[in-house]
């Protein structure tokens, strides 16, 4: 009986025929589901009745999915998070759930980057008024005169480190791992509490995990620590900010902007708030976006699958 393979992650759908001679050499069938951006619980119940391996994205598997789904040995996470995929059941259950860490750290420091320009040098407040024929001049900040937060030093944080440095920028972080002190000496970075980076920032930059202790690490109480002027940066995951909470800090001026690649909701709702205002860069959870880093992915989550799949037939 040969295996069957569920391919969910929408990145690798695209590309997935230059894969099938892989699939069928280790005598795998492979079913491509429609996806947009994930599979919720409802649609996995439709498809996992038989299939022994997933390559998947952000899909929700829930209990629910995982105990019906007897055959299941392997889930390959494309990409890092595993936030939506209930490990608890997984191991309850023996079934292998593998993800490919340290995959986006580069491409995503890019973005964080490139955010603080922008907002440091007003680029696109200047844009806008160019093309509505304003020749109008805006205030900038240089990078050596912004602080930078740094929540979560961990390899998307280390590698936002590096480029900061470079730029001469002073800079904070917070992790609940205690960084080695040859590691802070290189980098240039003082590790503090999470109060007093927030109140000392004037980029705050989340690249921390999603789990239990970080859901909604920044809410209210948070943005009151902040400096007016400072601005969010969120590539991590949507809920590690409490979106209504960024959405009234932005209205009431508590903090000066924001920008978004990731949200509690996602595609982020057309009545979202966030899409009207102006001093709110939004993304469609893009900052990971690089094609090789995205062909490394690729084969590293097809390898992790097939280790497991060749195991359990050995």
């Amino acid at each position: 009986m040969s295996l069957k393979v569920l391919i969910s992650a929408p990145y690798m759908q695209p590309v997935i025929d230059r894969f099938r001679p892989i699939f069928v050499e280790n005598g795998i069938e492979i079913i491509v589901p429609p996806v947009q951006e994930r599979l919720e619980e409802s649609d996995l119940l439709q498809w996992m009745s038989d299939i022994d391996g997933v390559i998947c994205g952000d899909d929700r598997f829930t209990e629910r999915v995982l105990r019906s789904s007897p055959r299941l040995k392997v889930i390959s996470k494309w990409g890092t998070g595993i936030d939506s995929i209930d490990r608890k059941t997984c191991q309850q259950l023996g079934i292998a759930l593998c993800n490919t860490p340290n995959a986006f750290s580069e491409p995503l420091a890019d973005s964080v980057m490139g955010y603080v320009l922008c907002f440091a040098r007003n680029l696109l407040g200047m844009d806008r008024l160019m093309k509505e024929g304003l020749w109008q001049k805006l205030p900038g900040r240089s990078l050596k005169e912004c602080t930078l937060g740094v929540i979560g030093v961990g390899n998307v944080g280390k590698a936002v480190i590096r480029r900061a440095k470079a730029f001469g920028m002073p800079l904070l972080g917070n992790d609940i791992v205690k960084m080695p002190e040859d590691f802070l000496a290189r980098a240039g970075i003082r590790m503090v509490p999470l109060e007093a980076l927030l109140k000392k920032s004037d980029f705050i930059s989340i690249n921390c995990d999603l789990n239990p202790t970080s859901r909604h690490l920044i809410a209210a109480e948070e943005f009151s620590l902040m400096k007016n002027s400072a601005i969010l940066i969120n590539t991590a995951r949507g809920p590690i900010v409490d979106e209504q909470a960024l959405i009234k800090a932005l209205d009431g001026k508590t903090i000066a902007g924001a920008a978004l690649d990731v949200f509690e909701t996602e595609p982020l709702p057309m009545d979202s708030p966030l899409r009207q205002m102006r001093n709110v860069l939004l993304a469609s959870h893009n900052a990971n976006s690089s094609p090789e880093a995205w062909e490394r992915v690729h084969l590293n989550t097809i390898h992790n699958l097939l280790e497991v799949l060749k195991g359990c037939r050995s």
